[in-house]
């Protein structure tokens, strides 16, 4: 029988203790907090290791919408997300100036750390984190032993590794990163606010890039706690000036860039650092290994642009912690046999599988400027925005449309 409790018992070192768990999971962000919390829902004994008490404030996910909700509802944790975050149901889109369409539906904004946090918080008992760093992992067929900085020993019968990036643990397991597209895409966060104080015209807005040859993908503009948040998405050169200026300058950098964006701005000011990272995109291999599992971006890390890096952990998730694991823990042994029918879920495969097609394909469209994706760039707007009009005159008829279609 399992609890929600890691037991500690005297080690075989003096001064030092044994923390004994059915799943041990490493790292504490959004992949390991989140599976740490279902797994410790339905029961199972869980350590979640990660160095900070409380996840620093960092530029990552920062908007939850469509498809991403269904599965926090599914995981039960859509109303903890609503408790903590900017609920907003509708999003304009532009591109020139010019309105390309309206999308509807429930979405929410909130800094990564406050995301993370609210994972946490649905942990049934707090004393399943450990403040600490794992320095070594020792795994086999039956029971993984982990080392931590403190002195401290680890044992359970399943590590979960959601390290995000970070590879050291990996490297050291044998387990290396492949790049598939190395400085894929640059993404910039920063929040901005109207000088005079008053709120801006819409809810929250999509902006398209306007040009080729500015690389830029998009600008997604939509609302946290703190004010009007800012996520800018780039298919170019890391080193190019325009990464410094738009650190610099940022607000004028901005309109250089999107002119069409003026009339929705008016006069406005970043109110808070600009902040920016680079993403390859890689896969790791020698992954397989008896009793370590990975997940999230441990695993294959996203194009940001491409928004599928949440919807990609939280199938990640799902069909490990609410089906692979608790199977695994009801027999003996945690053997290759059993860790490879993750890797292989169909639903894991083809997410992961969507997740590089449509980071290509963003790249593509916003950056490729041959006659066929030329082409292919404009028909895609025109399509949504006829489509758009359409709705306006005939209100609801998509709906029914596609409704018509799923039946």
């Amino acid at each position: 029988m399992t609890t929600d409790r890691a037991v500690t018992k005297p080690g075989g070192i003096a001064g030092t203790a044994t923390i004994v768990a059915d799943i041990a999971i490493v790292g504490g962000g959004l992949a390991g907090s989140l599976a740490a919390a279902v797994l410790a829902r339905a029961g199972h004994r869980v350590a979640l290791v990660d160095k900070r008490a409380v996840h620093p404030e960092e530029f990552r996910v920062e908007k939850i919408g469509g498809q991403q909700l269904d599965m926090f509802r599914k995981l039960g944790f859509l109303d903890a997300l609503a408790n903590v975050a900017c609920r907003y149901d509708q999003v304009l889109n532009i591109r020139e100036g010019k309105v390309v369409d309206v999308s509807i539906g429930q979405a929410y904004g909130l800094p990564y750390a406050n995301l993370v946090a609210m994972a946490r918080s649905q942990l049934p008992d707090r004393s399943s984190l450990i403040v600490d760093e794992v320095t070594a992992i020792s795994c086999s067929d039956d029971v993984q032993h982990i080392e931590l900085a403190s002195g401290k020993r680890l044992d359970a019968r399943l590590v979960v590794l959601a390290t995000g990036m970070a590879s050291a643990l990996g490297y050291k397991l044998g387990i290396r990163r492949r790049v598939l597209a190395e400085h894929h895409s640059v993404s910039f966060g920063f929040t901005i606010a109207r000088k005079d104080g008053a709120p801006f015209d819409f809810e929250a807005l999509t902006c398209y890039g306007e040009r080729t040859g500015d690389g830029i993908d998009y600008l997604s503009l939509f609302p946290v706690p703190s004010g009007m948040r800012a996520n800018l998405f780039m298919f170019r050169d890391p080193t190019d000036p325009i990464m410094r200026e738009l650190r610099r300058e940022p607000e004028a950098t901005v309109l250089r860039l999107l002119p069409g964006l003026r009339p929705y701005l008016g006069d406005f000011r970043v109110t808070d650092k600009v902040q920016n990272w680079v993403m390859d995109l890689t896969v790791v291999e020698g992954h397989l290994q008896p009793g370590i599992v990975l997940i999230g971006d441990a695993f294959q890390t996203n194009c940001p642009a491409a928004g599928t890096g949440v919807a990609r952990l939280l199938v990640d998730v799902d069909r490990l912690c609410t089906e692979y694991a608790p199977r695994w823990l009801a027999s003996a042994g945690m053997g290759n046999e059993k860790i490879s029918q993750f890797y292989s879920d169909p639903d894991k495969v083809a997410a992961d599988e969507r997740s590089l097609k449509m980071a290509r394909f963003r790249q593509a469209l916003t950056s490729r400027s041959d006659i066929g994706w030329d082409v292919r760039r404009r028909f895609h707007f025109l399509r949504r925005s006829l489509t758009h009009r359409v709705d306006q005159m005939h209100p609801g008829w998509l709906g029914r449309v596609r409704g018509a279609l799923r039946a």
